[in-house]
């Protein structure tokens, strides 16, 4: 089969934690093989349909959600959505006719991979936390590679199928430290003054933004600059918050398109504990201080922090603790020099660098020829 011929689908999305890794995989098959024929499959309405053409590469949009976990007229849809998703799932493939789908998962991944595996088309998932999620653990029987961050995962998946790879992290992010100059630019910061990036995922987070919405004013008053993304949902407040403290370098954003000028410019990360999050905060060494969600299956993202915290790899503020802790813990950090750097050089440890070329290959040799 010529190189330009091999046809691959990668579908999931939903969140940043699901579609960020999915381009990292693209770019990677790209790069392995410039000629390859990439196809993502979304959920309509998703964040995946405004991010991955943005990347670079199309993409076909399912009618399917989750359920809701309260009742909800929602879910009377959810069957309808279900059959409508699956018969389209089932045409995007014939008519693109893959090589190969892979799953990252999210709602769009389970029509799309269950479709793939019943016309006898190679499936891999990729699997980014400790404790996966459904659509995944659903998928697993017929998956014939299952690539994975952490140990331990047998659990969940046949042993026989798993790849410890780590997590992809998009080749910008890997190198973002080398742009430094052109972050602070890019940011309008000082180079001569501590810079905070605070990020809540994707969405935001409620809990992080309201604990620096009431300390700006300490952050500023302490000569620290701040690049504050807060999402949708909090936009309106922080921006007016926000706009006093301009001039001190207090800078808010919705969502920030260039993740890896916001990695170079920080010397510190506050960050919920999303395995995405913890993978790029180890690949660009970041000293950071997690605020774990509370709000996930088996209280996960606890337990990523608490990993870190263990090796010396991070400071861990509890969800509950933040609004009286956090930025005071934050400031005391930016004026820790010495702290910051044992802080990195732990972190920097446990960073794996070419996980989405190590799942690129594997999606590869799964290719039957």
């Amino acid at each position: 089969m010529p190189l330009s011929e091999k046809r691959i689908i990668i579908s999931g999305g939903g969140t940043g934690g699901h579609i960020f890794p999915a381009i990292a995989i693209a770019d990677a098959l790209k790069s392995i093989e410039p000629g390859i024929n990439i196809l993502f499959v979304g959920a309509k309405g998703r964040m995946e349909m405004e991010k991955v053409p943005a990347a670079g590469y199309p993409i076909e949009a399912l009618w399917i959600s989750g359920l809701q976990r309260k009742l909800a007229l929602k879910n009377l849809l959810f069957p309808l959505k279900l059959i409508h998703s699956s018969l389209r799932a089932r045409s995007i493939i014939k008519k693109f006719a893959p090589d190969a789908v892979v799953g990252v998962g999210g709602y769009a991944s389970g029509p799309t991979v269950k479709a793939a595996a019943a016309l006898g088309i190679p499936t891999i998932l990729q699997e980014q936390n400790s404790y996966p999620g459904i659509t995944n653990r659903m998928l697993a029987r017929k998956a014939r590679k299952i690539c994975v961050a952490y140990p331990g995962m047998e659990k969940f998946f046949p042993s026989s199928k798993l790849i410890i790879t780590g997590n992809p992290i998009r080749a910008d992010i890997v190198h973002a430290n080398a742009k430094r100059a052109e972050a602070l630019e890019f940011f309008g910061l000082s180079g001569g003054k501590p810079v905070i990036l605070a990020v809540g995922g994707s969405l935001g987070a409620l809990t992080i933004n309201q604990s620096l919405h009431q300390g700006l004013k300490e952050i500023a008053d302490a000569g620290i600059q701040l690049i504050w993304q807060t999402g949708k949902s909090y936009t309106e407040q922080a921006a007016a918050a926000a706009l006093p403290f301009e001039k001190a370098g207090i800078r808010q954003h919705t969502f920030i398109t260039r993740m890896d000028l916001a990695y170079a410019a920080a010397d510190i990360v506050i960050s919920r504990a999303g395995a995405i999050a913890i993978s790029e905060l180890c690949v660009t060494g970041k000293p950071s201080i997690l605020v774990p969600s509370p709000n996930v299956a088996e209280d996960h993202q606890t337990k990523n922090a608490m990993a870190l915290t263990k090796a010396g790899a991070a400071i861990m503020v509890r969800d509950s603790e933040a609004p009286g802790k956090l930025v005071n813990i934050a400031i005391e950090l930016a004026g820790n020099k010495q702290k910051r750097s044992d802080l990195s050089a732990n972190i920097l440890l446990l960073g794996k660098e070419n996980a989405a070329a190590e799942i690129a290959e594997i999606v590869l040799s799964c290719i039957v020829k």
